[in-house]
């Protein structure tokens, strides 16, 4: 959340609170559930609050989801022990990179489900009650997809939170993640009949959930639940509103500027006051140790494979990828990617690097030779940004909505083209499943859509993971992989919480 009072609020109730042992563990989490609490609309307030303090958290959008990620073609990953058994789906779900990725979601949807029990036992005004009911429901939802296709299948879902009941902690594991996706988007709908439009929202607010997000939301649930009509009808109400389009320039996307731009679904937010709060995405992506400038992490970088996949006159490989001789801004000086001082090191892989989130480190130091916190977090070990990293945003809804048209056998060519149209790339007639692929790569590379489960949903990870991936100059990095559908489609539930399940949870089959 943009409001930094509120964010404060946030951490200060998360720094009093009990640690999670399990993932349905309801001791209260950062908002406090006792009977002592949930009294006034202060007390409403910080417990909606909280529901987003863990959005910071390194281990969810800071990098935690994107180590799996990192099992896409896209990625080439520093060399380190768990980037590799991710790589090569050799995990047992223990691994330090991504464990806490189950309990961080499940603690959110606790805090959630306190605010949906509790708020309507407040005085407070119907309006300020509905957002904030509505804010709970959407979080809830998000949280919920994000695990329910992550770990859920046909065989078994993952376990429902009981929302009347917080004593009942031991859930077993839905049917299958079908009963999940129809809880998400039951979820979701709520949300969006409670949640303003975003542009009804004070700029104190930002940040905050809307009803075109919800929108959003049930388009991507209804995508992984291969339910075509519903995405058309959610993303044409997307449409319909108004209140979206795609920025004229792609570049523009990516820039402090426009955080809140018409292009805006959703977003890991980060302040511009407080650099420590917000994703530390983007210095996860910086070249390691920021060539002497900045503590850049250099864990994801972009493969040829990627690269290779863009058309010459795509605008938008030069925006999302920096390759050698390319010119770019680093703390106010222009330099030259890959060659003299701006080398890069021995741990990137490909030789490339994503160019999406570099903007926030173009700005020049201060006249003391500071980094200027307005943009970058002087602290090169919480390298947060003042640029929001995208988790939804409308060209991906458009996206979206050309591949659902599709697989009904509709024609796409309008939505397909909106997108080539800003990329630089001419119209085509009779677009195919091929096309809106590429189309997808392209656009959203390096991004939290997640480029691995496009590909297992298609059914295409086995033959794409059956082709090594190269650096820039054509050597191999990684081998040809071995992708088993029936095994590696889900990750591994980590085992702590399974031990402490009390038999509640069982491991995906073939883990």
């Amino acid at each position: 959340m943009k409001n930094l009072s509120l964010l404060v609020l946030s951490f200060v109730l998360l720094l009093g609170a009990t640690a999670c042992e399990s993932e349905l563990d309801l001791v209260p989490q950062g908002a406090p559930s006792s009977g002592n609490f949930w009294k006034t609309p202060a007390d409403a307030k910080a417990g909606v609050n909280a529901i987003y303090a863990l959005y910071s958290d390194d281990n969810m959008y800071g990098r935690g989801f994107f180590w799996l990620n990192n099992a896409s073609d896209d990625i080439g990953t520093k060399p380190r022990q768990n980037a590799e058994r991710i790589k090569n789906f050799i995990v047992d779900g223990a691994e330090s990179d991504t464990k806490d990725i189950w309990r961080i979601h499940y603690e959110i949807m606790k805090r959630c489900n306190d605010v949906i029990r509790n708020i309507p036992k407040i005085n407070l005004d119907e309006k300020t009650k509905n957002t904030m009911l509505g804010e709970a429901y959407f979080n809830h939802a998000v949280m919920h997809l994000e695990l329910a296709y992550h770990y859920g299948d046909d065989r078994a879902g993952i376990p429902i939170q009981d929302r009347e009941n917080p004593t009942n902690v031991y859930v077993p594991r839905a049917k299958n993640v079908a009963e999940n996706y129809a809880y998400i988007a039951a979820d979701l709908v709520k949300a969006a009949e409670l949640l303003p439009y975003f542009n009804e929202l004070t700029p104190d607010n930002y940040g905050r959930a809307h009803k075109t997000a919800a929108w959003g939301y049930l388009v991507r649930t209804y995508l992984y639940a291969k339910d075509w009509d519903n995405v058309i009808k959610y993303a044409n109400m997307i449409v319909a509103s108004g209140k979206h389009k795609l920025l004229d320039n792609f570049e523009d996307v990516f820039k402090i500027k426009n955080n809140w731009s018409s292009e805006y679904i959703w977003s890991v937010t980060s302040s511009a006051e407080n650099t420590s709060l917000g994703s530390i995405f983007p210095g996860v992506c910086l070249e390691d140790k920021g060539w002497g400038a900045y503590n850049g992490w250099g864990n994801f970088y972009p493969t040829k494979e990627l690269f290779d996949t863009y058309d010459p006159t795509d605008k938008r490989r030069s925006a999302t990828i920096l390759q050698k001789g390319d010119k770019f801004l680093y703390f106010g000086e222009l330099v030259t990617f890959n060659e003299g001082k701006y080398i890069v090191s021995s741990s990137n892989r490909t030789g490339y690097q994503f160019n999406k989130y570099m903007e926030p480190f173009g700005y020049p130091k201060t006249t003391s030779g500071g980094i200027d916190i307005r943009y970058v977090n002087a602290n090169g070990d919480k390298p947060s940004t003042a640029l929001n990293v995208p988790l939804l945003r409308y060209a991906d809804v458009i996206l979206m909505l050309a591949e659902a048209k599709l697989m009904k056998g509709l024609n796409a060519d309008t939505e397909i083209n909106m997108i080539r149209h800003r990329a630089g790339l001419g119209d085509i007639a009779g677009a195919t499943l091929t096309d809106l692929k590429r189309e997808r790569r392209c656009e959203l590379a390096g991004e939290w859509t997640d480029r691995h489960f496009d590909l297992v949903r298609w059914g295409d990870a086995q033959a794409t993971y059956a082709k090594p991936l190269h650096h820039y100059n054509g050597t191999v990095i990684y081998p040809a992989r071995n992708f088993n559908p029936a095994i590696h489609h889900v990750w591994p539930i980590p085992p702590d919480e399974i031990a402490v399940s009390k038999g509640a949870l069982t491991q995906n089959k073939g883990w």
